[in-house]
């Protein structure tokens, strides 16, 4: 039973993430149905990938410095 556990639980994981997706794609869909302008969409979906990018690169800078300062090695062998 404990090798199943896995399974399922990637499973569920799937399915949860699938249909979130799907939900979230017809939801900004129907907004973009509403009267919005194509302008004004692209712009607001290109604030969120500059944030999202500039919040990656900050999350990996301190992940690094402070994997740094704890003492890891970050060597490629």
């Amino acid at each position: 039973m404990i090798d199943w556990i896995p399974i399922i639980f990637v499973i569920f994981k799937v399915i949860v993430l699938c249909t979130g997706m799907f939900f979230a794609i017809k939801w900004h869909y129907d907004q973009g149905k509403k009267g919005k302008e194509t302008r004004s969409v692209l712009r607001a979906s290109g604030k969120v990938v500059v944030i999202f990018v500039v919040l990656l690169l900050g999350v990996g800078l301190i992940t690094f410095f402070l994997s740094r300062m704890l003492g890891l090695d970050l060597t490629f062998p």
